[in-house]
């Protein structure tokens, strides 16, 4: 299984009027800043487990931007765990495979690059069910304003890569 996290823009509306929590608004409630490089954007975040076998999705939950993906652990115990470096230094119920990243004090010696680049090229199917929800049905930015409603919007996009995924499956007589 790999675990991963994107995240979902949003747009966060205007704050020129104050507005109460009951007013019908096109204002973002729950989403947060975050920040990617040097730039910030308004957002929320999907957290979610792929099949590595048949890259569908298994579980998924939503957040606001600002956690860190280290806080969202889907898997169950005893299953494979293929992470990126934002889990690094948080113990994982499964059995960790998680991207080792340098640190200031220690860097990393070759045993653990050829490591990073070996569950590197077994977490890249997990990448792409991200890729298809973004690209392939443009629902990379959140239309509705509280997370419950996100979580939901989520959740049918979630269904239909899979619905997708069998598909390609399919047609790649696979299954």
């Amino acid at each position: 299984m790999v675990q991963d996290a994107t995240f979902i823009e949003a747009d966060p509306g205007s704050s020129k009027k104050s507005h109460s929590d009951e007013a019908k608004t096109h204002r973002i409630k729950d989403g947060t800043w975050a920040k990617k490089g040097k730039e910030t954007h308004f957002e929320y975040k999907l957290h979610q487990t792929n099949d590595i076998d048949y890259c569908s999705i298994r579980d998924i939950e939503t957040s606001t931007a600002s956690l860190y993906d280290s806080k969202v652990d889907l898997f169950i115990p005893g299953v494979p765990v293929l992470r990126d470096k934002g889990y690094y230094c948080v113990k994982a119920k499964g059995v960790d495979f998680t991207l080792k990243r340098r640190t200031k004090d220690m860097s990393l010696s070759e045993l653990d690059k050829e490591r990073n680049r070996l569950i590197s090229i077994l977490r890249l199917p997990g990448e792409r069910p991200n890729a298809v929800i973004k690209m392939t049905f443009n629902a990379g930015r959140a239309l509705v304003t509280t997370i419950k409603r996100v979580r939901v919007e989520i959740v049918v996009n979630s269904f239909a890569f899979n619905l997708y995924q069998l598909c390609t499956l399919n047609n790649s007589m696979i299954i």
